[in-house]
């Protein structure tokens, strides 16, 4: 029951992030296990079975919410699902300290990433009415998915942020259609693995765990998305997902304890660094809203035509 609970509380807490910000789920929830002892492709496999729930479940709070583009989510997740099976047989493939080693590494990574954007750069903006093309979903679904299933997640941070800095879509249909698009992937991942490992190591606790919290937290996070400032919360998730992975990264780098103690130390001076900049970013984007408001409000009541006056307003004289 303890069990249960605990990777409850882990599958709330990663689609809640996942539904806010449209990335994170996968890539917190297999942190969680790997931390918890569990071996890289059955931590990716129980991720992505899990998911297979919360997905179908976030994609349908976002539809509920109007935060999908269909037409996106048709030509993102065929390629998608494609990448992911083979990434799925990639992962299964290496051994389990090599498997360790590039998970570790690359969550750290894709846990920097997410800080460093949402916490320094601006965030995407919807600069064109052109939206995005086969030819750049198409190749952008499959690399998502390979490095998803892989890595143990990834969509995510591939495919929205790639989408939000292309400024081809609004942000909240982009959070909504990556979402819904996930739920194809995932599933063909999770048949990707069952093939592979044929069930061998499998916790369907855990399965049940992670998808019981997420289901209950996907309508949560499709609102979040529709009403809540990304810039902190995205900041808060990479670098929790930094701090999680550093330990076992450092440790395979062979480093002395000293040293990775100083290193973790140095990583989390750096997070705190970065929340207290996105909060101040986040204050200063609104002040420069509020601004921007009242300017165009000042230049619409400039710009209003005076009101025509009756010939009783015109003077006698004129009238004459």
């Amino acid at each position: 029951m303890q069990a249960l609970l605990f990777f409850g509380i882990a599958g709330f807490l990663a689609q809640l992030v996942s539904g806010t910000l449209g990335m994170g789920y996968g890539m917190t929830s297999t942190t969680v296990l790997i931390a918890a002892g569990t071996a890289p492709a059955i931590a990716s496999a129980s991720a992505h079975f899990a998911q297979v729930g919360t997905s179908l479940a976030s994609g349908v709070s976002h539809w509920k919410f109007r935060n999908i583009d269909w037409r996106t989510v048709s030509i993102l997740a065929v390629p998608g699902a494609i990448g992911a099976a083979i990434g799925a047989f990639a992962l299964v493939a290496m051994s389990t300290d090599v498997a360790s080693a590039w998970i570790s590494a690359f969550l750290f990574l894709l846990g920097l990433y997410v800080l460093v954007r949402f916490a320094f750069l601006k965030l995407g903006k919807l600069i064109t009415d052109k939206r995005p093309g086969a030819k750049f979903l198409a190749p952008l679904g499959f690399v998502a998915g390979f490095v998803d299933a892989s890595g143990g997640g990834g969509w995510g941070p591939v495919a929205t942020t790639t989408l939000l800095s292309s400024g081809r879509l609004e942000p909240r249909k982009v959070v909504g259609s990556v979402s819904a698009a996930e739920f194809v992937v995932t599933v063909a991942a999770c048949l990707a693995f069952l093939i592979a490992l044929k069930q061998e190591g499998m916790n369907w606790l855990v399965v049940l765990g992670l998808l019981i919290g997420g289901v209950i937290a996907a309508p949560i996070g499709a609102w979040l998305a529709h009403h809540l400032p990304p810039r902190v919360l995205g900041t808060a998730a990479g670098g929790l997902i930094i701090l999680a992975n550093a330990w076992m990264l450092l440790s395979n780098l062979g480093l002395p304890y000293t040293a990775i103690v100083v290193c973790y130390v140095g990583l989390a001076v750096f997070i705190v660094t970065a929340v207290v900049t996105s909060i101040r970013s986040m204050r200063e984007e609104k002040r420069i809203n509020a601004l921007a408001g009242e300017d165009l409000t000042d230049s619409e009541e400039e710009d209003e035509p005076a009101t025509a006056r009756s010939p009783r307003d015109e003077p006698a004289a004129d009238r004459s």
